[in-house]
């Protein structure tokens, strides 16, 4: 099964999740067998930036054999996209690639329900707005630091057992 996490960085299994699927950076496409990681790919999106016209960003992702697509966020339109290419869309989940991944594949996390467009600044991702390009990058490591951080508390509270 080939699983595509849209991603705000390049750093594979390491990377932080993006909180939309449409305008991040970079996917992270795992194939996983019989619940094992087999490889891990890095791609830059052609759509950074932008969404490009209805659709496309779906069909991109149907394009490299993806069955699962997992991000922070998705649009109504979108999901409905990948409903039609029977391509699972999941959201509402944030942390680290790895963290992600196990979640899923023990069965912790499923579903998409959408965000609304109107959340979403539309220019801050845009490369001419300088302030809005550093705040990203703090947000970016925030929640890198965030997905640390959970991932810490996890393996503290499996020690104590609870």
């Amino acid at each position: 099964m080939k699983i595509a996490l849209a991603t705000d960085d390049d750093r594979g299994l390491e990377a932080v999740l993006s909180h939309h699927f449409g305008r991040c950076p970079y996917y992270v496409v795992v194939d996983v067998d019989d619940k094992e990681i087999r490889e891990v790919k890095v791609l830059h999106s052609p759509f950074y930036g932008s969404h490009g016209e209805p659709g496309e960003v779906p069909t991109f992702i149907k394009g490299i054999g993806a069955q699962v697509i997992i991000a922070g966020g998705m649009g109504p339109k979108a999901i409905g996209f990948f409903e039609q290419f029977g391509i699972q869309a999941v959201t509402g989940v944030s942390g680290m690639v790895r963290e992600v991944m196990k979640n899923y594949l023990n069965g912790q996390i499923e579903g998409a329900s959408p965000c609304s467009e109107r959340d979403l600044p539309q220019d801050i991702y845009a490369p001419e707005h300088d302030e809005a390009s550093r705040l990203r990058e703090e947000m970016v490591a925030l929640r890198r630091e965030l997905a640390k951080s959970n991932e810490r508390l996890r393996k503290l509270e499996e020690e104590k057992g609870e």
